[in-house]
């Protein structure tokens, strides 16, 4: 099915049923549909038509859900932004998928309005707010709420999320109707999704491929989304024991916080919650241990990334449920491939390895991506024979279980974000003190991973943490910026002068089993 052929049915089916709430506001099934179909007619009217890309940056909305619904009746393609990134960040990306419009927060106008003459952007639109030389959202939309008539087919791409490369340059992931739809049918199987009867909520943020595909998957089972704009743990362990939530995905780094900010969790009841999902970074046994009593619910964990759609295998409930009652090893998997999906180990000639050897995941199936937005070479070698080339480096078990060990790119997830060293080392490369310099990251009990920069200065120069520190603040993203920094006299490199990370990154992980989520 095409993502809005949902909406539409249950509109039909349930009209009256919670669609969405948030704050107070509640959007029915019927005034959703209504809601998607003035969108659509509004991009139309706007030249925003099948195929047309245009840009989305907001924290959590019901408008910036409703989008993703609205986009799919006429084949235009959002791009959601990432509103922790820098404005010059936001430019690339919004130049680089050649956007016509662009949607945001009044909170973002400012950092936006610093690059507006760089940007090759027709609309600009506010989803809040009122500023000069922008529309609003109310004034943009129109008034026209009938079905709109176009052709949109299942190899049509849905959306296009980026993802940074190794060169840290972001990439366009391209995901098309049927890969998410096929993504959605394989956590649907993995998932017992109760038709109509499910609340999740929705914390994440919406530019995420896991908080996206959340959004969507209640939608397909005509279930309830409940919004909150950003995360806050006490107001996340408020909804989960207060509006009869059933469903709720986290990243580790949002499970820890909520077991440590509310000191009364323990007395709390979450009675309606039936599952936690959580993935994207690694999370500590005994978090999880501590998460499963508190909670009292099965847990979930998926291991994807942007280009799968998100899902590539599924440790389920069940899973949890064996761990913890005699077979602890397997929490330390991140679960067996989703129904539909093949999973291989291979070396770098791509030969599969046998079981029990390390070697780098690659997967095939119908959620990958059709490719990268005008990156045909880098394409083909992520995709090399149909198969998607992850990076990331574990074994399989003869039970089929995946155990991750390390990462083969030196991609660092803190918090569940994707950070590139590269970006940060050509950051430091920046400061006229700064002669050689290298980024890792290392174990956070908080996060996952935090950044760590190791910096040599030029000869005579001097430079403290704090100064290395403040010298990126406008430079990246603030979860991209080191959270500790050491100064060598060199950093050490192969003969070919590669960096040897793993030398730098091994005092640091020794002992650590699991080294990525």
């Amino acid at each position: 099915m095409l993502l809005h052929d949902y909406m539409e049915n249950f509109a039909r089916d349930m009209p009256d049923h919670h669609w969405a709430e948030m704050d107070g506001r509640v959007v029915t099934y019927s005034e959703a549909d209504v809601l998607a179909n003035r969108f659509a007619n509004s991009l139309s009217a706007s030249g925003i038509t099948k195929g047309v890309r245009f840009a989305y940056l907001s924290r959590n909305s019901i408008e910036m859900a409703m989008m993703y619904f609205a986009a799919s009746k006429v084949g235009a393609v959002p791009v959601p932004l990432n509103y922790r990134l820098a404005p010059r960040e936001w430019l690339y990306i919004i130049n680089d998928a050649d956007s016509k419009a662009l949607f945001i927060q009044d909170d973002f106008a400012e950092g936006i309005d610093s690059v507006r003459d760089e940007l090759a952007v027709d609309h600009y639109i506010l989803t809040r707010g009122a500023r000069d030389g922008w529309a609003t959202y109310d004034s943009w939309l129109g008034d026209d709420d009938s079905k709109p008539d176009v052709e949109v087919l299942p190899s049509d791409q849905l959306y296009q999320m980026y993802t940074s490369g190794t060169t840290g340059l972001p990439k366009g992931a391209m995901l098309s109707q049927s890969a998410i739809d096929n993504n959605l049918v394989m956590f649907s199987n993995g998932v017992d999704m109760r038709l109509g009867k499910e609340r999740g909520l929705v914390v994440a943020p919406m530019y995420h491929a896991a908080a996206g595909v959340s959004l969507m998957m209640s939608g397909s089972r005509g279930g309830t989304i409940v919004i909150q704009e950003d995360f806050n743990p006490v107001n996340v362990v408020d909804a989960l024991s207060n509006e009869r939530i059933t469903s709720v995905t986290l990243v580790p780094a949002m499970i820890q916080a909520c077991l440590v900010a509310v000191p009364d969790i323990a007395d709390r009841d979450f009675s309606e919650l039936r599952f936690i999902g959580y993935g994207a970074s690694p999370i500590a046994q005994e978090t999880l241990k501590a998460a499963m009593g508190v909670f009292g619910c099965g847990f979930i964990q998926g291991f994807g990334m942007t280009e799968t759609s998100a899902i590539v295998t599924i440790l389920s409930a069940e899973d949890h449920e064996r761990a913890v009652t005699g077979e602890p090893g397997l929490l330390a998997s991140c679960g067996r491939p989703a129904v539909g999906t093949q999973v291989k180990i291979v070396d770098d000639d791509d030969n599969e390895v046998p079981r029990g050897t390390v070697g780098e995941i690659i997967v095939k199936g119908p959620q990958l991506m059709s490719g990268y937005w005008n990156l045909p070479e880098a394409t083909d070698k992520a995709l090399k024979s149909g198969w998607m080339h992850t990076g990331d480096a574990a074994y399989m078990e003869d039970d089929g279980y995946l155990y991750i060990k390390d990462r083969i790119k030196d991609m660092i997830v803190s918090g569940g974000e994707n950070i590139y060293p590269t970006e940060i080392e050509n950051a430091l490369f920046e400061h006229e003190a700064v002669e050689d310099a290298a980024v890792i990251g290392i174990p956070s009990e908080q996060w996952g991973e935090s950044v760590m920069a190791f910096v040599v200065l030029k000869e005579g120069q001097q430079l403290s943490a704090d100064d290395v520190i403040e010298h990126c603040r406008p430079r990246l993203g603030g979860y991209k910026i080191p959270r500790k920094v050491e100064f060598l006299a060199e950093i050490p490199r192969n003969a070919s002068g590669k960096v040897l990370k793993k030398d730098l990154r091994e005092p640091y992980w020794e002992g650590v089993e699991r080294r990525v989520g």
